[in-house]
């Protein structure tokens, strides 16, 4: 995120449990309310570039996401 000058549109927050840690680490990214598991260096630094172009970013590991009426969660479709 340095290296790219995003330290002002990204934040992030270490947390404890969301409830999800079978699917750990995970990345919530709002406000669009996606969850990304099994988040590691590699796909950390895809999404963060992803983000630079792009606010709409799928990494094919979202665990839950908001279609602009209510979350679904990517194994129920």
């Amino acid at each position: 995120m340095k290296n790219l000058e995003l330290q002002k549109e990204i934040h992030t927050t270490k947390t404890l449990c969301n409830g999800q840690c079978k699917h750990g680490p995970i990345a919530v990214l709002y406000p669009q309310g996606t969850w990304y598991k099994e988040m590691n260096k590699t796909k950390s630094k895809e999404l963060i570039h992803k983000l630079k172009e792009n606010d709409n970013v799928h990494l094919g590991s979202e665990l839950y996401y908001h279609d602009g009426k209510t979350f679904k969660n990517q194994k129920s479709e």
